[in-house]
């Protein structure tokens, strides 16, 4: 039988039920083994992002089943309890069922949202692209997101665990026909149908996930960490040019695709003239970078961490130059250092002044390796050599 009746469920409904089932087995224990494998070499990460993109894929497979599954069971009458005169006992198994449909919708739908606000990592294997509509790449949204997953999930864990406790009781305690009317074939058990109420139970789980969240909100798990990593506090610098608003980021490549990031916290003391002096130099610049202040997408973490960046250890990086005029503009030819390595970098860039306030756009790459970056990772197979800089900026001249 196809659909659903008064006492009976369906073959359609049937196969929703443990299609879902068999997808929540799966994907919940998935994540949490992908998220507890380490990435600190190359082979690693890979296999990492291997399973987060199985992870994420079969959730976004779970949230179209369960739309799908919601849908249906909108337009299938509901078959009535075995035990309507058990009214705390139907009240709960109610609750918990409501719990349930919000769960496969809520769980993957947040997971999706978080994936599409950050950059880098694990693709989704599908070819409609990464991002979703309206969900700007954000650090702070993607990290509100993760969090939400996370206690959303619990909340499926539990009221999972809560129907198939019930579902046993049913059947080795009560002896009645709960399960075996969801198994496959047809149980029509002789019961007089009675109304469901519903308006109860979707309040007691609206109460349920109301409580989850204020206890996440509570613990602390929304506010965005970068880690224990403290980022220090620059020094005004005295400068020609007063830096009044700019971006400074960068590009990587990770396992084939682009993760963009910026330093949040940084000064440039400007020197700079029209007019060039003997040696054909327009000024100079430095620029102090305060390293905790990156965020690069989902990966920002592994950044600063020791093999990278080592934020704890070293926390400003600084590049110094020398302007000369340039072929398409201007050039900046100096060098950047980062932990303890100097390397070379030149940096063309073109410039505009109208009367004191100037604007500036420049871009350039620079070698990892060359400042003892992601060593671990000697091959691009996972992390690539080039990391492209972006500059972006206006500054105010300073009399």
């Amino acid at each position: 039988m196809i659909p659903n009746t008064a006492t009976t469920y369906g073959s359609v409904t049937k196969s929703f039920h443990w299609l879902t089932a068999l997808l929540i087995l799966t994907n919940i224990p998935l994540g949490i083994y992908a998220n507890g494998l380490p990435f600190d070499t190359s082979e690693a990460l890979a296999q990492k992002a291997l399973i987060f993109s199985l992870h994420k894929t079969i959730g976004v497979t779970a949230l179209f089943v369960a739309i799908a599954r919601i849908l249906w069971a909108i337009s299938q009458p509901k078959p009535a309890s075995l035990h309507p005169d058990r009214k705390v006992e139907t009240f709960l198994a109610e609750t918990v069922h409501w719990l349930l449909y919000a769960s496969i919708i809520l769980v993957p739908l947040s997971g999706w949202i978080h994936h599409a606000a950050t950059t880098g990592f694990a693709p989704i294997w599908w070819p409609f692209g990464q991002s979703l509509p309206f969900v700007p790449k954000n650090d702070d949204l993607a990290h509100s997101f993760a969090t939400l997953h996370i206690i959303l999930e619990r909340v499926l864990i539990i009221s999972f665990a809560l129907h198939l406790l019930g579902a046993l009781k049913h059947h080795f305690v009560d002896r009645d026909l709960t399960l075996k009317r969801m198994l496959p074939g047809t149980t029509d058990p002789e019961i007089t149908p009675a109304p469901h109420r519903v308006s109860a139970p979707i309040l007691a789980a609206g109460v349920v996930y109301a409580a989850a969240l204020a206890t996440g909100t509570a613990l602390g798990l929304f506010a965005y960490e970068k880690g224990d990593v403290v980022t220090p506090q620059l020094a005004t610098v005295e400068t020609g040019w007063e830096v009044r608003e700019g971006t400074l980021g960068l590009t990587v490549r990770q396992l084939g695709s682009d993760v963009m990031g910026s330093f949040q916290d940084w000064t440039a003391a400007i020197n700079f003239s029209e007019t060039p002096d003997a040696d054909g130099k327009h000024g100079d610049v430095v620029v102090t970078i305060s390293i905790p202040s990156l965020t690069l997408g989902s990966v920002t973490a592994q950044a600063l961490g020791a093999d990278f960046f080592a934020a704890d250890t070293f926390s400003t990086a600084t590049y110094r130059a020398d302007v000369f005029a340039d072929t398409q503009g201007y050039i900046a030819r100096g060098t950047l250092m980062i932990k303890d390595r100097e390397a070379p970098v030149n940096l063309p860039f073109s410039l505009t002044i109208d009367g004191d306030v100037a604007t500036m756009t420049g871009q350039t790459k620079a070698q990892r390796l060359d400042y003892g970056i992601g060593q671990s990772y000697p091959d691009e197979s996972s992390v690539g050599f080039e990391v492209v800089i972006n500059v972006d900026l206006t500054a105010e001249r300073v009399e």
